[in-house]
């Protein structure tokens, strides 16, 4: 609109359903033939692929290589970001899940109804299961009721009406990690003590053991891969993804029966994304509920069992991921029937 000569798009697709994304693809390559001059900053390589002509690769703040897009793959990409091989394709279960009338449910959403900041209606008569050892993935574009399921969920807002019922301990991996996980100016040992502080070992007859303390971040983290000068560093001084890894160290080593991962590998590298996608799966398969809240639809197909379509605070319909269609899944997040047009 404005005849711009040079655009500079970050990460322009995160608000998009995919026919969306299609669209803006097709309106960039034709802009690019006109002569205007585009710089596409994004993680998503399909995208990268699919409009870009050359592609220049970043890992810590230093430059890995320039491409042509003719001359690699996504796969030859995703190694040059992380520096190993790397996979985020979705993985076989090794076993088989039962019908859901033979497992236990290990949350329970029933009518529920949830207020946001405007004290307009975000969740509207939300009724969902989600049953022991599955991920039941939340698709939607942003601004759908995520943010209000996830504090609904959490105790961090109180629904307007319905209930939530939790068999087994939260963890709660939060999508914003800074203001709703972490306490950037306290070590790193002390935000992973932070829901057990007052607890032994860590505490006794009112007092902190500080040697306890540090020893078990010590161990969390060499077993979590967090790379931090120390256990003694500032939370704030850590990457994106190495934050990430902490939240997971100090909420899953607590044993959740039910697992609440929102917006999970948001603003992460491909290598801090596939150790997420590990640790969700693990945890699946050891039998934890997992309700996954992402915008990210490459994510939930690549996770989820089942997947709920949320849509102006309402789930649309559910289906197993197995039978999932990428253009039936963009057309129900825009809110129109799940027919090809």
């Amino acid at each position: 609109y404005r005849n711009a000569k040079v655009l500079i798009l970050d990460e322009p697709t995160a608000v998009l359903t995919p026919q969306e994304a299609d669209e803006l693809m097709v309106t960039l390559q034709m802009l690019a033939a006109q002569g205007t001059a585009i710089v596409f900053i994004s993680h998503k390589l399909r995208e990268v692929m699919s409009v870009c002509h050359r592609v220049t690769v970043l890992r810590d703040g230093q430059t890995v290589g320039t491409v042509l897009t003719q001359d690699c793959t996504e796969q030859q990409l995703a190694e040059m970001m992380v520096g190993r091989e790397v996979s985020l394709k979705r993985e076989p279960r090794a076993v088989e899940l039962a019908p859901p009338n033979e497992r236990q449910p290990a949350l329970e959403l029933r009518h529920l109804h949830v207020l946001s900041d405007r004290n307009l209606p975000a969740i509207q008569d939300l009724n969902l299961s989600v049953y022991a050892g599955e991920i039941v993935g939340i698709a939607g574009v942003d601004g759908n009721g995520q943010r209000e399921l996830e504090e609904a969920i959490s105790g961090l807002r109180q629904p307007e009406r319905g209930d939530i019922r939790l068999h087994g301990e939260l963890a709660h991996i939060p999508s914003d990690r800074y203001t709703m996980g972490l306490l950037t100016d306290f070590t790193v040992a002390e935000n992973l003590v932070l829901k057990d502080i007052n607890r032994p070992p860590f505490s006794w007859r009112g007092f902190l053991r500080p040697a306890i303390i540090l020893n078990h971040a010590i161990d969390l983290i060499q077993r979590f891969l967090i790379r931090t000068p120390s256990a003694k560093t500032r939370t704030g001084k850590l990457s994106g993804g190495n934050a990430q890894k902490l939240i997971f160290a100090r909420e899953l080593t607590r044993d959740p029966g039910v697992i609440l991962a929102a917006q999970p590998s948001r603003g992460l590298d491909i290598g801090a994304t596939e150790f997420v996608y590990a640790q969700l799966r693990s945890r699946r398969d050891a039998g934890a509920g997992i309700l996954l809240i992402s915008t990210e639809l490459d994510e939930i197909l690549s996770l989820s069992d089942r997947i709920a379509v949320l849509y102006e605070g309402q789930i649309l319909e559910i289906v197993p991921a197995a039978q999932a269609d990428v253009n039936q899944l963009g057309l129900r997040m825009a809110g129109q029937q799940g027919a090809a047009q």
